[in-house]
């Protein structure tokens, strides 16, 4: 794991964002997500500087997970290290909104 995947790891396991289950290099469909919570359907991607040469192939392998029911949210690995809290707040809304009311 490279270390904005290990830093964010840290935050997710554990249901330590609303009781979400995160799972780490999770298979969806043909493709693997760096984190999954399969109840809520929410994948978490986190990428470095050669996505930004990637970014077609991106948006086609978002564009798949959705198509089957997924929401699949994007941060750079700069983001998840310098600004880890505002990551964190974004997915604890994510997930909020994902789940069934009570």
């Amino acid at each position: 794991m490279t270390d904005a995947e290990l830093l964010l790891w840290r935050e997710l396991r554990h249901r330590q964002i609303h009781g979400a289950r995160f799972r780490r290099q999770h298979p969806v469909d043909r493709y693997i997500v760096d984190f999954a919570c399969v109840e809520l359907r929410l994948a978490v991607e986190l990428d470095g500087g050669q996505h930004a040469e990637r970014s077609i192939e991106d948006a086609l392998r978002t564009q798949r997970l959705e198509e089957t029911g997924w929401q699949v949210v994007r941060y750079w690995n700069n983001d998840v290290i310098e600004r880890r809290v505002d990551v964190l707040a974004d997915i604890a809304a994510r997930v909020a909104c994902r789940l069934p009311p009570p």
